[in-house]
């Protein structure tokens, strides 16, 4: 099934509009307000003097993709410390490391590595990522590791990919 999303409208002027002095600056600024406005058609409905033509997006995974790249681009230098990186440079990181985010909860991330499987959590203090006996490999128990945000990303990046 293909998806696809309707990204932006491109407003076209087909007929020159005339304008109307407003009769007081109240009605300008909230023109819900205006009598007028009451028989005006839906703003979507087509109109003698506009026509909407939509621009469609390939899916709202590329959409998705392409604010990745730019959050990306704006990572500190991978000697910085965590907590000078934004959440959404953060969640673009642990995406680029193969993560997905969990559905029930936003500060919980999944990883499934050939070796092993990983819970990461971003808690308010600490990253914490927990290895899974449950996933590839032979761990007896679930291993957590806890690291500070004042480690650089790419010290924490090698810790977490090590593995347990």
């Amino acid at each position: 099934m293909s998806a696809i999303s309707v990204s932006k409208f491109i407003t076209t002027n087909t007929i020159a509009s005339t304008f109307t002095p407003p009769t007081s600056k109240f009605l300008t600024t909230c023109p819900f307000l205006s009598p007028k406005s009451r028989s005006r058609p839906h703003l979507l409905s087509p109109s003698p003097r506009k026509t909407l033509t939509p621009v469609f997006s390939n899916t709202p995974e590329a959409e998705l993709s392409a604010t990745e790249d730019e959050w990306l681009k704006k990572l500190p230098d991978k000697k910085k410390p965590l907590y000078s990186h934004s959440l959404p440079c953060i969640e673009a990181w642990l995406v680029n490391l193969g993560f997905y985010q969990s559905k029930e909860d936003r500060a919980v991330w999944l990883v499934e590595k050939p070796e092993w499987h990983a819970q990461l959590s971003l808690d308010v203090t600490d990253l914490y990522i927990r290895y899974l006996k449950s996933g590839p490999g032979n761990l007896e128990k679930d291993v957590e590791r806890r690291f500070s945000y004042a480690l650089s990303r790419e010290d924490i990046e090698n810790a977490i990919l090590g593995g347990p």
